[in-house]
Order: C-alpha cells, then structure tokens, then sequence
C-alpha cells in the first residue's frame, strides 16, 4: 500500500491542531505553569516585562526604600541592588512548605515589600557576586580599585 504524503485532508489539520491545544492546555495545569501565572498575576507591567526578558525584577523594600533584585529560583535567589545597579548583599529566605518556584518568588516579593524589617531578620545572608578583573585592567568608574588580584 502506498500513502500519499503530498496532500493532507482537513481532518489531518484538525487532528494535528487539536494535539497542540491539548498539549498546551495539559502543561498549563502543571503546579509549577499555575504558580507563573499567579506569580505574573501579582507583578506591575514593568515588573512582568523585566521577568518575561530576563528571568528577574526588581522590588523595593517597604521600609528602608532598599531595591532587590529576585531571580528565578527557589533559595538564595534575592540580592541587594546598590546605587551604581550592581548587586550586593544576597538573602536566603523561603517559605515554609514545599513550595515550586512561582510561589516562592511571590512570596518573596509580598515579604519585601510589607514586611522588609521582619523577613530580613529570618533571612540568611551571604556576599554578593564577586567580580573578578584581568590583570592591568583598569576598573569601571565609580568603582574603587582593590590592587591586583594574583597572588605574589
């Protein structure tokens, strides 16, 4: 028996499209793609954009006016951004459960921005991301030089 391939009937299409829909509607009632959607839900337009783009956004601390940066992840995820955009100072604080990413995120977000002072308190804290410079290099403005970072 031969099959032609070189026409497909329209219930081929319907049969191929219904297939995508439903592979799409099946891994959008995973918990992980409801907790995006909630996390998504509760950020502003600039907020979801920076998420969208670069797997992060910024949120300001409701009591010092302190701005963090929250990336995609589940702990250790949380730094300080200083007054020249770098990060700084990282956080570790999660919620109590097992909770997937979206939610952890979300939740991270609301600590910060109403109860900044208390969730800080709990938190772990641990250095910021180091910045390694080649040898003769000369440093970005603002930044202050460390002398040469090879060993004598």
């Amino acid at each position: 028996m031969k099959r032609r391939f070189g026409r497909i009937g329209p219930w081929t299409l319907r049969s191929l499209a219904i297939g995508t829909l439903y592979r799409a509607a099946k891994e959008e009632k995973t918990v992980q793609a409801r907790a995006l959607r909630l996390l998504r839900s509760w950020l502003s337009p600039q907020q979801r954009v920076e998420f969208e783009r670069k797997g992060y956004f910024d949120v300001v601390g409701c009591d010092t006016g302190t701005r963090y940066r929250i990336r995609r992840g589940t702990s250790g995820n949380v730094n300080e951004i200083d007054e020249y955009g770098r990060l700084s100072t990282g956080w570790c604080f999660v919620p109590v459960g097992g909770l997937v990413e979206g939610d952890v995120m979300l939740a991270q977000k609301i600590a910060l921005e109403t109860e900044e002072e208390r969730a800080l308190s709990i938190a772990n804290s641990f250095p910021g991301p180091i910045r390694w410079r080649r040898l003769g290099s000369r440093p970005s403005e603002g930044r202050t030089a460390l002398g040469p970072l090879h060993s004598s």
